[in-house]
């Protein structure tokens, strides 16, 4: 166990659906700065592990403590300041420019008006320059490429300050280019802000290249939870049931 504080803990943590138990019996601790990747097989409770810690559907047993607190007692302002959320499919900015979409990731620092202080544009700035994507300011989100798109909502999330990053299957449709650009912002944001991510994935290559630990899920359990290098190919042929 590193020295690090830990900012999740869940213990004996049942996830699931209404009355339908996906994963039961969870134990884990995740620490800040620490990269740590959820696999499995479509169905086996990653993307619903992801949706009880943000509070999207709710814990159906046992109890999930963020930064210290129980999530059940999280207000959405709460959830906002954090932990930040990119998925697959970006949401509807038809009519915003690309600052104006990393800017939003600032409204639970700018009150009821929304307006920006100086301190929020140079947060907005200083996540633009770490994604690479300060030319793109002036454009519409239409107007540019699913990576670049992507990189974007990458920046909203790392402009909303989180001590969290969800991922949930963030490198979806985009080529290998802006994979690599993903996976190394990501990197460099666990390592230099200290922020833990925790992050559904199913392309295994980036797993090893991204994560400082895998937790993997199989058969409405934690079939693993270790450093990547637990991904031997004998491991992968049964946890994906390929023989």
């Amino acid at each position: 166990m590193s020295d690090r504080d830990s900012l999740i803990r869940v213990q004996d943590a049942c996830i699931g659906y209404g009355s339908r138990k996906i994963v039961s019996g969870m134990d884990f601790t995740i620490e800040k700065g620490e990269i740590t990747a959820l696999i499995g097989e479509n169905g086996s409770g990653k993307s619903t592990l992801l949706k009880t810690i943000t509070k999207e559907i709710p814990l159906l047993g046992g109890s999930i403590e963020i930064d210290g607190r129980d999530i059940a007692r999280l207000t959405a302002h709460d959830i906002a300041r954090i932990m930040a959320i990119v998925m697959t499919g970006a949401v509807r900015t038809e009519y915003f420019t690309c600052y104006d979409t990393v800017a939003s990731g600032r409204y639970p620092y700018t009150g009821r008006l929304g307006r920006l202080r100086e301190e929020d544009r140079q947060k907005i700035e200083e996540a633009m320059e770490l994604t690479g994507i300060t030319e793109l300011a002036d454009r519409y989100v239409t107007d540019i490429s699913d990576g670049q798109r992507q990189l974007v909502m990458l920046s909203r999330a790392i402009a909303q300050e989180p001590m969290l990053l969800i991922l949930d299957e963030p490198t979806n449709f985009l080529d290998i280019r802006h994979k690599m650009l993903f996976a190394d912002t990501v990197r460099e944001l666990a390592a230099s802000k200290d922020v833990a991510v925790l992050m559904s994935i199913h392309e295994l290559d980036l797993v090893r290249d991204m994560a400082d630990r895998v937790i993997a899920l199989k058969d409405g359990a934690i079939d693993s939870d270790g450093p990547v290098d637990i991904l031997t190919d004998e491991y992968v042929k049964r946890l994906f049931r390929l023989e």
